[in-house]
């Protein structure tokens, strides 16, 4: 037994000796070169150490000697947790003005997702469905393609960069793995596992949980911060952090303190939920739109929400099934999540606590909607600015088509000429918009190509569709093919429920 308990023992790492070494080793790498530093910082508790080990490191040189750029940035995804985006903000105005004050070489960044790459652009613009384990579509567009961006450009200018991460090889096998598998001989960094010129060190590697929070409440904050308020809001949450994603090997944080509002990766927000029991009952609506969201991934309640066509226009079926894939939400229930979220809006704006009311959805992400559900999905009622000015109250300052433009009458005047004539209503407004784009072009040359293309979609009924794949698969009425299709239909789900 005395062997074993030797054996399992684990190293103290945050001793003086300990700390003071690897103050020293951070300081060794920063003179090593000029690379600039990107330190990712996401406000939680291991990359708030890892900020804190290079901060306190990087202090005690002289300060000639500090002359390379320190870049902190964090990844906004813009449906974060409303009380953790503003900590996050508070603190990052805090670094940047304490690194002026002590003459560090700090430079703090906020990085973004492209307005057609946002949660609420794809979500309700385009109709993807809420993320799901097999459908993960938003953390590529949410967080690491921002945060690449970010070192991108860095590289650029400078050449190569080096990422300071808080990770730890204990928080999953996967990321053990990963740092081990790109860990370059002889030297303490890493090589990014997708990002050419982009290496990585990671301070806090072998850091467990509790020597995270060792450190952090025996050592002060230099940038002014009290650490036992993250250690509150932990507790409050009774979960981890989301890291600073920049690969896909970061497992989902959607259980976490620190992820997203509208997660459904998980199928319980227990830390949201765990937060409103603590006493921030005013994020209640945030949590009751994440479980509307996260209903309409129920596989027998699909079809409530899906259109069974692709964004391709084609319908897809299971292989050897007659079971069709689902694709985006349509059109219709949209309409309802957008007015549903401003409302939440609304609503959380009554219940919030001064100066901390969220705005869920910018009114850059409302344009894009505007346009993509103009020109892709037919929505001739032009239904965006008339479902905000019947919740908010107001007018933004939409932009004014300057081509032929259809309407609500118009729509449902098409509607009735298309039921007499037994011809597709949806081909027609294809058509028609495929003309509206062109009007006014001197060169037309495409619009024959694009009618044709528009001809080889999917415009039939389904009940018609479907009937066809039976009798191609000989299949009866009582047969079912596949063993669990619900597990099969998510499957294929992930492979492009949202094209």
């Amino acid at each position: 037994m005395q062997k074993d308990n030797k054996q399992t023992a684990k190293p103290q790492l945050t001793g003086p000796e300990s700390i003071a070494r690897l103050m020293e080793d951070v300081r060794e790498i920063y003179l090593s070169d000029s690379r600039p530093w990107v330190v990712g910082y996401s406000g939680g508790k291991d990359s708030t150490t890892a900020l804190q080990i290079i901060w306190t490191a990087i202090t005690a040189l002289p300060k000639e000697q500090r002359t390379k750029t320190i870049y902190v940035i964090s990844s906004d995804t813009l449906v974060e947790t409303p009380v953790v985006s503003r900590y996050i903000d508070v603190t990052l105005e805090r670094i940047a003005a304490a690194a002026i004050e002590q003459g560090m070489p700090i430079i703090t960044q906020k990085v973004v997702p492209d307005v057609d790459r946002s949660f609420w652009v794809n979500l309700i613009g385009r109709g993807y469905p809420a993320p799901s384990r097999r459908f993960r579509w938003c953390t590529e567009r949410l967080k690491i393609e921002p945060a690449n961006e970010f070192i991108k450009s860095r590289v650029a200018e400078f050449g190569e960069v080096v990422m300071v991460l808080g990770v730890r090889s204990q928080e999953s096998s996967t990321r053990a793995q990963v740092m081990s598998l790109h860990k370059i001989e002889g030297s303490r960094l890493s090589r990014h596992s997708s990002l050419l010129n982009a290496f990585v060190y990671a301070p806090i590697a072998a850091f467990s949980t509790d020597d995270v929070w060792t450190y952090l409440l025996q050592n002060p904050s230099p940038w002014g911060n009290d650490n036992r308020d993250l250690v509150a809001m932990y507790r409050n949450a009774s979960s981890g952090e989301c890291p600073l994603v920049v690969d896909t090997t970061t497992p989902s944080c959607g259980n976490s303190r620190f992820g997203c509002w509208v997660c459904t990766v998980v199928e319980r927000d227990r830390a949201m939920e765990a937060m409103i029991d603590s006493g921030e009952e005013w994020l209640t609506p945030l949590l009751e739109f994440r479980d509307l969201l996260s209903g309409t991934q129920v596989p027998e309640r699909k079809r409530e929400f899906r259109d069974f066509r692709r964004r391709t226009g084609q319908i897809n079926f299971i292989p050897n099934t007659d079971r069709v894939m689902p694709g985006p939400y349509t059109l219709d229930f949209c309409r309802t999540l957008l007015r549903r979220l401003l409302e939440t809006q609304n609503e959380v704006a009554r219940e919030a606590p001064i100066g901390e009311a969220p705005t869920l959805i910018g009114e850059n992400e409302l344009h894009e909607i505007r346009r993509l559900w103009r020109t892709e999905r037919g929505d001739w009622p032009d239904s965006v600015p008339r479902i905000v000015r019947e919740t908010l109250g107001k007018d933004l300052d939409w932009v004014a088509e300057d081509t032929v433009s259809f309407t609500a009458d118009d729509g449902d005047l098409l509607d009735e000429i298309c039921a007499g004539n037994d011809v597709p209503t949806d081909l027609v407004m294809r058509l028609l918009d495929i003309e509206r784009a062109s009007h006014g072009l001197k060169r037309r040359h495409a619009v024959h190509t694009r009618i044709e293309d528009a001809f080889r979609l999917e415009w039939r009924d389904l009940d018609i569709v479907v009937d066809e794949q039976r009798r191609k698969l000989g299949l009866s009425d009582d047969v079912l093919v596949a063993d669990d299709e619900a597990e099969v239909e998510e499957a294929f789900d992930a492979e492009g429920g949202a094209r």
